[in-house]
């Protein structure tokens, strides 16, 4: 089983995370590259949530090519390309995860491959069948 960790000694998480998850021996894991926001059709939406919600369908569809759920991941990595952004991240982030959620990082980049890309969002999740 998956342990989250919010220890009473820290501060509580400033949104919806966790302060670390505990992964046991010989659990499976999967590792997510950086996803972007982009469609099937190479469309990218304007705006921060618009992106992040297709981030978030793509780690689904890894997630249920490995055999797991929004449940197994562990820990997600986003970074946004200004402070303007985290708020339509955010939004589409609580949508997508569960509870107990990830542990989790938000970082401000000063940009990605392409301007249009606002949000890259990596996952790393685990299961223990």
């Amino acid at each position: 089983m998956l342990r989250h960790l919010v220890p009473a000694q820290i501060r509580t998480p400033f949104a919806k995370y966790s302060h670390g998850v505990e992964i046991p021996a010989g659990a499976r894991l999967l590792v997510c590259s950086g996803q972007l926001g982009v469609g099937h059709d190479d469309t990218i939406p304007e705006g921060a949530e618009a992106q992040a919600r297709l981030c978030f369908e793509a780690i689904r569809a890894l997630l249920r090519e490995a055999g797991m759920s929004v449940s197994n991941i562990v820990r997600l990595n986003a970074y946004v390309t200004g402070r303007e952004h985290m708020a339509g991240y955010m939004a589409a982030r609580d949508a997508f995860i569960g509870t107990p959620p990830p542990a989790s990082t938000l970082m401000i980049v000063s940009g990605f491959t392409r301007e249009d890309f606002v949000v890259e969002i990596e996952a790393l999740a685990a299961s223990l069948d």
